[in-house]
């Protein structure tokens, strides 16, 4: 059957011709964007009960925009004035981006990684001695504790923010030829608000191997795959699926 519309469970891209935007424009698909998850914010009570003090770290782990922003945010509600010699440690060059909406630079030392956790953990092996506070959701992938325990370090981690489930009953009686997934959050979402949903002639697009394992548990084919090396990204999988079809 012929792809027509595609429905991506997560926030419409807000930069001008984003990859989905040309997607449209080489295939005439038409594409909506609808959060299947969304975030919350745990109170500053909640960090405490966990017995999380944030002046007794002297690095933070950030593996994500979320992170900074409640990070920043239960530090505010603590009203903790964070230290200048505190070290961050950034998964990535877009997450070292995003903190410079709350610190300066030149003021700060901060080290970034290439894109991935384990490339990460090359940085915090050479500061052993630095005690490390990672806040995160109430899903932390395993990972994250296994490639800091390897490395013999001083770390706690701390629920700064959940993942919820997105209320989709408006979408009931809406159909789309493919449901595009990144998450297995995204796949428990649907079976959550759907649970008698019945995949059919919907196609399936999974981003990442857990999120493959969850739709698969599930009960799912999968019909669209990335990344690999012939679909490095999800709108190019897409694109060659359409293209193999037509």
């Amino acid at each position: 059957m012929k792809v027509k519309t595609i429905l991506v469970s997560q926030p419409e891209p807000k930069m001008e011709n984003s990859p989905y935007q040309n997607l449209v424009d080489r295939t005439k698909v038409k594409i909506d964007f609808r959060s299947f998850i969304h975030v919350e914010g745990a109170a500053a009570k909640e960090v405490r009960e966990q017995k999380i003090d944030l002046a007794k770290f002297t690095a933070i782990v950030l593996t994500s925009r979320n992170a900074v922003d409640h990070f920043f945010r239960v530090a505010e509600e603590m009203r903790f004035k964070i230290p200048e010699s505190l070290k961050y440690f950034c998964q990535s060059e877009a997450v070292a981006y995003y903190l410079q909406k709350y610190v300066v630079y030149r003021k700060r030392k901060i080290y970034v990684g290439k894109r991935t956790f384990p490339e990460l953990c090359t940085l915090i092996k050479k500061h052993k001695n630095e005690t490390f506070l990672v806040p995160s959701s109430d899903k932390l992938g395993d990972s994250t504790p296994t490639e800091l325990d390897k490395l013999g370090v001083k770390w706690t981690s701390g629920t700064f923010f959940r993942t919820v489930i997105s209320d989709l009953s408006d979408l009931a009686d809406v159909k789309y030829d493919v449901l595009v997934f990144f998450s297995p959050s995204g796949i428990e979402s649907l079976f959550q608000n759907f649970p008698k949903f019945t995949q059919e002639q919907t196609r399936i697009a999974v981003f990442g191997n857990t999120t493959m394992k969850a739709a698969q548990d599930k009960g799912l084919r999968i019909d669209i795959q990335a990344p690999t090396p012939e679909s490095p990204s999800m709108t190019m999988a897409i694109e060659n699926y359409i293209k193999d079809k037509s």
